[in-house]
């Protein structure tokens, strides 16, 4: 496990490094075309490696303390339909915990959650990383019983990937209400669950939300199709998946791929936050993006 853990780590955050040794050398390389810099500024040259090298080492370290902060980022929804009171809920998507989100920072995270003092707490999906066994084998199902509220959860991508049918019983363990294609009702709330779209066979959200009198909120792990919740009549999207490209341009690309890749999102009546994710899948370095969590409140 430890021997997994550092390859994990290791491996994962020479991909980031990677792209950035290739963003500057082509950038150098263009600057000497130019005759910005010398051509020998590169070749042959220890002083200018040295200022490439360390230059990539300040981008991951800083990468890696701003990865760390959780941002806590807050919407108000007021509604003409009936709810027993005001509520609170935190939303979060993409813990991606396992390798390398190890059990210590999920404990923090379940702090950062409690200190809200919601009344019910809604994962995106991919709470789970590519693989199950380290949160098997270290018991991380036992934080998850530390929040103090009802939790819920759709699947994500990475819940597929891992094993299906292992990656549903540890949200049983955890004491999570796994909603696949259902709705679960919560004080005036109908939260709709939708299976991933991973699994390619899941139920149409207009069937799903027929008949639903509540404040809507669903949760669907990828934002495509964002016009299926307007026509459907939800009130409140909340999605994950993309990250935001974790970092700098990768963001540029999700930015063009999805409607929204990121932020809050308006369609006619329904309103949408697709989250960048409270954890993130591979290195543990952000650049141009952020780790954050969503304190949503409904009031009438």
């Amino acid at each position: 496990m430890g021997a997994a853990t550092v390859l994990y780590e290791v491996g994962n955050t020479w991909l980031i490094a990677f792209l950035y040794l290739l963003l500057i050398f082509i950038v150098a390389d263009v600057a000497a075309l130019c005759h910005i810099v010398p051509k020998t500024f590169l070749k042959d040259n220890v002083a200018g490696l040295g200022t490439v090298v360390g230059l990539v080492a300040v981008i991951l370290t800083l990468g890696g303390i701003h990865y760390h902060h959780k941002y806590r980022e807050e919407k108000t929804i007021t509604t003409t339909k009936p709810l027993e009171k005001h509520l609170t809920i935190v939303l979060a998507s993409d813990l991606h915990i396992g390798y390398h989100n190890r059990k210590p920072e999920l404990a923090r995270w379940v702090n950062l959650i409690n200190a809200e003092k919601p009344d019910l707490v809604l994962f995106g999906g991919d709470v789970i990383d590519l693989s199950l066994r380290p949160v098997i084998e270290g018991n991380f199902a036992e934080e998850f019983h530390r929040l103090e509220a009802p939790v819920m959860s759709v699947l994500g991508n990475h819940e597929f990937y891992s094993d299906l049918n292992r990656a549903e019983q540890f949200f049983k363990d955890a004491g999570i209400l796994l909603l696949k294609d259902s709705v679960a009702h919560f004080k005036g709330v109908d939260i709709i669950g939708r299976n991933d779209r991973t699994g390619r066979v899941r139920a149409d959200l207009a069937d799903l939300a027929n008949g639903l009198e509540g404040v809507t909120i669903l949760l669907d792990h990828q934002p495509y199709q964002l016009e299926e919740a307007e026509q459907a009549g939800v009130d409140f999207q909340f999605s994950g998946h993309t990250h935001r490209g974790q970092v700098w341009p990768i963001s540029w690309i999700t930015d063009a791929m999805y409607e929204k890749a990121w932020g809050h999102h308006r369609r006619g009546n329904t309103q949408y936050y697709v989250s960048s994710g409270l954890g993130i899948w591979g290195a543990k370095i952000r650049v141009g993006t952020r780790s954050e969590y969503l304190v949503l409140h409904l009031t009438n």
